[in-house]
């Protein structure tokens, strides 16, 4: 049980980072003005959020059902299409409603659904989701399943200050 735990929250901040890093390059190469998270450290917990909650939906929900391959990715791609546009859309209320800022805004996108939702970005992420499900977490599952658990502490610990941190000097 624990090192499930430390599995998945190891899980949550590598992608999370990576999620940070995709951020930055996109920041820096498409959109200069773009805001990177409401966080100090290099994670963007709306990634880990997301990317464990695919391996969540692949693991508990997918794999208990036989069914070809291709109708387990395209009920997949839809699923996650529509869930990860709803973590997408409740991030957005959340970090409004306790920051009043407003990190991202899609209504200038052609089938945007309000501020926080646009089928381009749910179609984007179904796409990212099945590369992580069949490209990248097997190759990060040996790395992540070998980091010793006092790194997880210590990392669990300088995110937690950094939330902290970001709550109080935020208001």
């Amino acid at each position: 049980m624990v090192i499930q735990m430390l599995y998945y929250l190891n899980s949550f901040y590598l992608y999370s980072f990576f999620g940070f890093l995709l951020e930055l390059c996109v920041k820096t190469f498409v959109f200069h003005r773009m805001n990177s998270g409401i966080l100090y450290g290099p994670w963007l917990p709306v990634y880990g959020f997301g990317a464990i909650s695919v391996i969540f939906i692949m693991r508990f929900v997918f794999n208990r059902f036989q069914m070809p391959r291709w109708l387990k990715i395209i009920c997949m791609f839809l699923l996650v299409c529509f869930f990860l546009s709803l973590i997408e859309y409740l991030g957005g209320i959340l970090i409004e409603g306790v920051f009043h800022k407003t990190f991202w805004d899609y209504r200038d996108m052609k089938f945007s659904l309000g501020k926080y939702v646009s089928l381009e970005m749910a179609l984007l992420w179904g796409v990212c989701s099945l590369l992580i499900i069949y490209v990248i977490k097997p190759l990060l599952d040996p790395f992540i399943k070998k980091i010793p658990a006092f790194v997880t502490w210590l990392v669990s610990f300088l995110f937690i200050i950094d939330v902290i941190f970001t709550f109080f000097l935020s208001h």
